[in-house]
């Protein structure tokens, strides 16, 4: 609504059954899961598929998560199966790895990744490249 021309935020991601969550914090940070039941306003229970990301079903605080654009048809309680069966229907991994998020993490694994030498060879190609804007 607005007000005076301010605008309040709509928010779009709910913690709801079928929402796909990132997992920031704890034994499967970084892993994808489904958002099987709402215990209650402080915990979830989720569930990988665990043959696709390796996250088995477990009960996780909500403030261990981070909540995606994705959402898989899940009914509430669902089934490894069915969540499986929908995983691989929806192609989650593959929309996810299309998103800008899933991109900076790989970026920020392989910049955590790399040598000595691989950023020294950075630091002289950023030094290059100021030198030419510069020049220009």
């Amino acid at each position: 609504s607005d007000v005076q021309g301010f605008r309040m935020p709509v928010f779009k991601r709910f913690v709801e059954v079928g929402r796909v969550v990132l997992i920031s914090y704890g034994p499967d940070a970084g892993k994808l899961a489904t958002i099987v039941d709402v215990m209650d306003h402080n915990r979830v229970l989720v569930d990988g598929p665990e043959k696709l990301t390796g996250v088995h079903r477990h009960e996780i605080n909500v403030k261990r998560i981070k909540l995606t654009d994705m959402k898989v048809g899940a009914k509430l309680n669902a089934s490894h199966k069915q969540l499986e069966r929908l995983w691989k229907d929806e192609a989650v991994l593959a929309t996810y790895e299309a998103t800008a998020i899933a991109k900076k993490r790989k970026g920020q694994a392989a910049r955590a990744k790399a040598t000595d030498f691989e950023r020294f060879q950075v630091q002289l190609a950023r030094k290059e490249r100021s030198a030419a804007r510069k020049a220009a």
